[in-house]
């Protein structure tokens, strides 16, 4: 009897989106049917990103942030190759190269390689887009541990700490550190932070907030360089303010997909390694890529955890059921008609800290006065921190913007998903943030999402509480809710509070 070799599979990379597509493959790798390397370039395990910011700030530490049971997987035997960094892959030999080291065989590989910080061309710092950059001291990026501990010491040492740029996440590290007590500057390009999202009004709002929560704000700001002194960053250089004085620098402008060694094995690059509707970046199906690292079928990769979650999801799907082809050629990628992957993601956003709260999804665009055929509604209270600004076709909403109204943006983010009618009368939105108000009309049914990170539903969530769990953590286990960005951990704690109906 011939005994079937083991299917050797390499995954190039160990993020978050890495770390499900090992969740599932573990059961076949614990029976002996896959061969599992995976190989990254940090010396950590799968983590959080998006705590880094608690790191930093002290409030959390870095073993708490992992996403994977290290002596499980290797209990399973899953190889981990970390701190190791890939040269090269030899596709005509089916060959992962290292610096060091004997070569490592693949039978299917594939890039979870994520993205890398964007640096911005000033004055002073390495900003080759295609290199991992070699920053001063005291400029980071907070894309990984070591940056987390290395803004705590600025921060326990009393340091005035610069965040450049106004998207959602320098916000949240501003916002964190100001929580905790420090002096974060957020400096960003445009007349208001998060310019794509909100209009002029909202704008206004935002900085008004920023700056009561403790957030010093300098908008329109043009940097042009870094300063430093023998040793390290002092300040950043501006034609418009001048040198704005700090002892470091966090850079939030943005990230570009790690394609570097995709593109120098020959496969297709652009905004992403190019791979098709599942997610093969080659004609054989051999190799794979998911995660901030794809473009999927054209579609540039979008930076949330929940597509790379599902990607990781139907590609173990995919790996467990489809045989990797043969020695002699490629063999038939789907012959037992498994559809693609969905593409399709919300394109809502959330930021949430320091008692600022906003929403906003689809196209605000359309003025109150606009002959566009849409319909414009927008209300204003910046004593008590709110507006809000819907655009709707047909009674259908398109566009939405909510700020310091939690359960009115709750109701519109539902409706927006949903594709469902507003009411006639939009001023009775407003009044689910009325304290007296229940629950309301619209309440989520169970196959709503609850967790935009993973994909879980309310019905999902539900039954893990009925089913004794007691601990946001212990309902992350079950069904991974509250286990990504934390934007839905508030609801998961209501729901645990609340009486298991018998």
């Amino acid at each position: 009897m011939i005994r079937q070799a083991k299917e050797r599979i390499i995954i190039i990379g160990f993020g978050p989106v890495a770390a499900s597509l090992v969740e599932g493959l573990l059961p076949s790798v614990a029976a002996g049917t896959i061969e599992l390397t995976v190989i990254s370039a940090e010396k950590h395990l799968a983590y959080n990103r998006v705590l880094l910011a608690e790191l930093a700030i002290g409030s959390t530490r870095a073993e708490l942030l992992g996403m994977v049971d290290e002596n499980r997987l290797r209990a399973a035997g899953a190889t981990l190759q970390l701190g190791r960094t890939v040269k090269r892959v030899d596709r005509s030999r089916r060959h992962v190269l290292f610096e060091d080291g004997a070569p490592l065989g693949y039978d299917r590989l594939v890039f979870a390689t994520g993205a890398r910080p964007t640096i911005p061309p000033l004055n002073g710092l390495n900003f080759d887009p295609h290199a991992e950059a070699q920053l001063p001291d005291g400029v980071l990026t907070l894309r990984t541990i070591e940056d987390a501990q290395k803004l705590n010491a600025v921060l326990q040492g009393g340091g005035r700490v610069l965040v450049l740029g106004g998207g959602i996440l320098g916000i949240e590290a501003a916002l964190a550190m100001a929580g905790a007590g420090h002096r974060p500057v957020l400096i960003h390009h445009g007349p208001a932070p998060l310019g794509r999202l909100v209009d002029a009004d909202c704008g206004t709002l935002l900085i008004r907030q920023l700056r009561d929560a403790g957030v010093e704000v300098i908008s329109e700001a043009r940097a042009t360089g870094i300063q430093k002194d023998e040793t390290r960053f002092t300040g950043l250089i501006t034609q418009t303010h001048g040198v704005i004085e700090g002892a470091a620098l966090v850079l939030s402008t943005g990230v570009r997909a790690r394609t570097e060694l995709a593109s120098s094995c020959g496969l297709g690059v652009n905004r992403g390694i190019q791979t098709n509707e599942h997610l093969a970046a080659d004609t054989e199906h051999r190799i794979f890529a998911i995660g901030d690292c794809a473009e999927v079928a054209g579609q540039a990769p979008v930076g949330l955890l929940a597509p790379g979650w599902a990607q990781a999801g139907w590609l173990a799907q995919y790996m467990l059921s489809i045989p990797a082809p043969g020695p002699a050629g490629p063999t038939q990628h789907d012959p037992i008609g498994l559809v693609p992957p969905t593409l399709a993601s919300s394109d809502v956003l959330m930021l949430k800290g320091q008692g600022i709260e906003l929403t906003a999804g689809g196209n605000i665009a359309a003025g109150l006065w606009d002959e566009s055929g849409s319909q414009v509604t927008v209300y204003a209270d910046p004593a008590e921190g709110k507006y809000l600004k819907m655009v709707s076709q047909a009674g259908v909403l398109t566009g939405f913007l909510a700020m310091g109204l939690p359960r009115t943006s709750a109701e519109l983010v539902l409706s927006y998903e949903r594709g469902s009618m507003l009411p006639t009368d939009r001023s009775t939105l407003l009044r689910l943030d009325d304290p007296g108000m229940l629950e309301p009309a619209g309440a989520p049914g169970p196959d709503d999402q609850l967790c935009r990170c993973s994909g879980a539903t309310h019905g999902q969530v539900a039954h893990a509480v009925a089913s004794g769990r007691a601990t946001v953590a212990e309902v992350g286990e079950s069904c991974r809710a509250g286990t990504g960005c934390g934007g839905c951990r508030a609801v998961i704690e209501a729901m645990l509070k609340m009486p298991v109906r018998a």
